[in-house]
């Protein structure tokens, strides 16, 4: 599937998610959209493995995503998010110094899908976040200033997102090898393709060090962490129109 299908296949996804108020609904159009993205990479790895006869062959690439202008606040968190996001879609990341941008390694399918949910969750997050602040209930049984809660509730949903897209994607790859003829050649096809991607990072990242992540620095807040991990549990994916700005700089 080119990777114009397969984003408006996933645009369709999140477009029911966006529709609805049931969280449920929500959740499992949710998974549907990451088991969608999981499935195009099975299948473009299996393709892969076949394709020694062709003119072209998909192979990895390297793509700059802009996360913002350096020296803004917050900027951490957000790179936290789409590193959250590209590694269950098998995409490997170097992150600037000043976290202004992130370099993403992997086939190009793969971080296109990553493009488009990062797009949709960083609004999510930053507006749930926003909220949050502006409610001060941050305040309520905790001496901490906005900007500590403001971080630990973003740092708090980056990980709640990751761990369900993880889990989406587990489950996914789980029943395309149960339901394959060919689950030895396809489980072989995958590892083919990790090695690719791995040995292709190895050649081209000029990383200097190993990112950490982000921390809450300015120090902690259980209630942040805990309305962050709740926000993250019931947060939707974007709609069409942010979709189609993947690739463009989010403000």
């Amino acid at each position: 599937m080119s990777s114009d299908k397969m984003l408006s296949r996933i645009g369709g996804l999140l477009r029911q998610a966006e529709s609805t108020d049931n969280p449920h609904e929500a959740d499992a159009f949710m998974a549907a959209a990451q088991r969608l993205a999981t499935q195009s990479s099975i299948d473009l790895a299996v393709a892969r493995s076949h394709a020694a006869n062709r003119e072209r062959r998909a192979v990895p690439a390297q793509r700059m995503i802009r996360i913002g202008e350096p020296g803004r606040k917050g900027l951490r968190t957000y790179v936290q998010l789409f590193v959250n996001i590209a590694t269950p879609n098998d995409v490997k990341c170097d992150v600037a110094q000043s976290s202004a941008q992130v370099y993403a390694y992997g086939f190009d399918t793969d971080i296109d899908a990553c493009e488009a949910l990062y797009s949709s969750l960083l609004v999510q997050m930053v507006k749930a976040s926003d909220a949050y602040i502006k409610s001060g209930k941050y305040r309520e049984k905790e001496q901490v200033a906005g900007v500590t809660a403001r971080l630990n509730f973003q740092l708090a949903f980056a990980a709640r997102i990751g761990a369900r897209l993880t889990s989406a994607k587990d489950e996914a790859t789980a029943e395309n090898l149960a339901a394959s003829a060919t689950s030895a050649g396809t489980a072989l096809a995958l590892r083919d393709k990790e090695i690719e991607l791995r040995d292709f990072y190895s050649e081209t990242s000029k990383a200097r060090g190993t990112w950490r992540g982000s921390r809450a620095s300015a120090g902690y807040s259980d209630a942040a962490r805990r309305a962050g991990d709740r926000a993250g549990r019931s947060a939707r994916l974007g709609t069409a129109p942010e979709l189609g700005a993947a690739r463009g700089q989010l403000k």
